[in-house]
Parts: structure tokens; C-alpha cells; sequence
């Protein structure tokens, strides 16, 4: 009998670190991070009582995130959210129409795959965004992403890839925020959205994975032209801070702290929550295992 457990045991020590392979590795930040499902969940800072985090005509700033998708938009004209309000952020496919239409009209190669990150920054004064370079990402595995405007430059970030742009960008303000909800939010709206644009609709969809260190800065902090600039450790605040979102609360926790000190403290919506380390997770079971196995 005894030795028919330790078979059981053993089997299971071999199925465990498998399975584990399917969730999320922890973040690259430590902690928790914020999970999201996909069909209504998502975090959102009030417009009416926090207003924009940047001033109109900031044309100095730095959005950035770890994000961790999962599944991409569930069809070819929806745009799956990761972040938006001044700054937008957001997961495609290839066969996205707009897409498709900017890769054209700019004569560059067009990206293949099912996740295609875009963003773009509402510029001042007019109904727009900044051009985008559009990036394939690897599903499953976490990326570090960034907008960033210096005055003269902006530049899209994704890892070590960077695309400038010569020309900075003086944020809009929230008349150039037109036909969606003016708040803050992560992951989407809590449902689909449509932009009745003429011959060629899409909608804002939900974005599915995992959201993390979320920072919102009125400063370029990084320098394009260099290497390796992915950061290695959790955002810290400063005075160009003006939120940051470490979302380190305790797995199941759906109201998030705002790190820097200006109170921003972020919201979650239909069951929008930290998530918990499950890698770590099964390698606590590992431990609990072999530790029986020895009794």
C-alpha cells in the first residue's frame, strides 16, 4: 500500500510542474497583478471625480504597463482595451480594418499574427491620435509597453523594440475624447462599444489577461536610442509620478491603490480583481507534496 502512494505522490510531482506551465508565470514586478476575463470586468477612475490625469497640452509624459494577454479580440473589427482615455492602448488581429488601412496608406510591411498591440496618444486641439506602429506580441508571456512624448519625439514601446516619431504630442483634453465613456480604464468598458465610423465600424471590446504596474508620468523616461531598457523591477514614485497602480493587494481584492499619493485610486468593475501568482502557487503545492511524501 505504501508503495502504491509513493507512485501516486511521485505521478503527481511529475503532472504538477505541467500543469503549472499554463498559468501566468509571476509578475515581473512581484506580486499580484490585476486579472481580467475578457467579456465585462475592467478597473476604471471616474471621470467626474478625478477628471485627466494630464493636464491639456502636457506634451511631456510617459504611460506605460505590463500587460500579459491570453486570448485575442473575438473577431476582426473589435478592438480588445488594455488601457484608455488620453492615451490609448489596445489589441487587434491582423485582419483588423483599420489596421490593414494604416499599414497600407504608410507602405509598411503589415504585422502577422493574432495579437497586434496599437496606441496612440489624443492629440490637442483636434479629433485624433497619434500615429501608431503597429507590434505583433507574443501570447502568453509578459511585455512591457509604453507612450511616451518628450516635446519633439514620440515614441512607441514594446520590450527593446522602439518606434519614434519627430514630432512631440501636447495631450488633448477631454473634448477630443468623443463617443465613449471620458474615464480611465483598464482592460475595457464593461461592454462593447461601437464607433459608427462610415463604411468602416469597429467597436471597443475587453481585453483578456493580465494588467500590471500601470504608471501614468509628466516626464520621458526613457531614452529611445538605448538598449535593453525594459525595467527590471517594480515602478517607483516621484514628483513626475501622477499615478501608479501596483495592483499588489491580496488575491481577490477588486479596489486598487494609487502608489503615488495623489489618491487615484482605481476601481474594479463586474468582478475585476487582483489575480495570485499560480506558478507560485504550484510550486507551494510542490513543496506541501513532498512534504507528505516524506511523512
Amino acid at each position: 500500500m505504501r508503495h502504491q502512494q509513493l507512485l501516486i505522490c511521485l505521478s503527481l510531482l511529475l503532472f504538477i510542474p505541467l500543469s503549472a506551465k499554463a498559468f501566468p508565470p509571476p509578475s515581473p514586478a512581484g506580486g499580484n497583478y490585476l486579472a481580467l476575463d475578457g467579456v465585462d470586468d475592467y478597473a476604471v477612475l471616474d471621470f467626474e471625480t478625478f477628471g485627466l490625469p494630464l493636464p491639456e497640452g502636457t506634451d511631456e509624459f510617459t504611460i506605460e504597463a505590463w500587460i500579459y494577454p491570453t486570448t485575442p479580440p473575438d473577431d476582426k473589427h473589435t478592438k480588445a482595451t488594455v488601457l484608455c482615455q488620453q492615451v490609448q492602448m489596445y489589441v487587434v488581429i491582423d485582419e483588423f480594418p483599420p489596421l490593414i488601412k494604416l499599414v497600407n496608406g504608410r507602405n509598411i510591411e503589415h504585422p502577422k499574427g493574432d495579437l497586434i498591440l496599437m496606441m496612440g496618444a489624443h492629440m490637442e486641439g483636434v479629433f485624433g491620435t497619434t500615429l501608431s506602429f503597429p507590434v505583433p506580441l507574443v501570447p502568453n508571456q509578459w511585455h512591457h509597453i509604453a507612450l511616451q512624448s518628450n516635446g519633439h519625439e514620440t515614441a512607441n514601446i514594446v520590450n527593446d523594440f522602439v518606434w519614434t516619431l519627430q514630432h512631440g504630442t501636447p495631450i488633448g483634453g477631454d473634448n477630443v475624447i468623443w463617443r465613449r465613456p471620458k474615464d480611465f480604464v483598464l482592460g475595457g468598458f464593461g461592454k462593447k462599444i461601437e464607433m459608427p465610423i462610415k463604411d468602416n465600424p469597429w467597436f471597443w471590446g475587453a481585453f483578456t489577461g493580465y494588467i500590471d504596474e500601470v504608471r501614468i508620468s509628466t516626464e520621458a523616461r526613457y531614452a529611445p536610442d538605448k538598449k535593453a531598457i525594459v525595467p527590471r523591477s517594480a515602478f517607483k514614485t516621484d514628483v513626475k509620478t501622477i499615478a501608479l497602480w501596483h495592483f499588489d493587494e491580496p488575491g481577490g481584492t477588486g479596489e486598487f491603490s494609487d502608489a503615488s499619493g495623489n489618491v487615484r485610486h482605481l476601481v474594479g468593475k463586474n468582478g475585476a480583481q487582483t489575480g495570485i501568482p499560480l506558478a507560485a502557487e504550484a510550486a507551494g503545492k510542490l513543496t506541501t507534496t513532498w512534504g507528505r511524501l516524506k511523512q
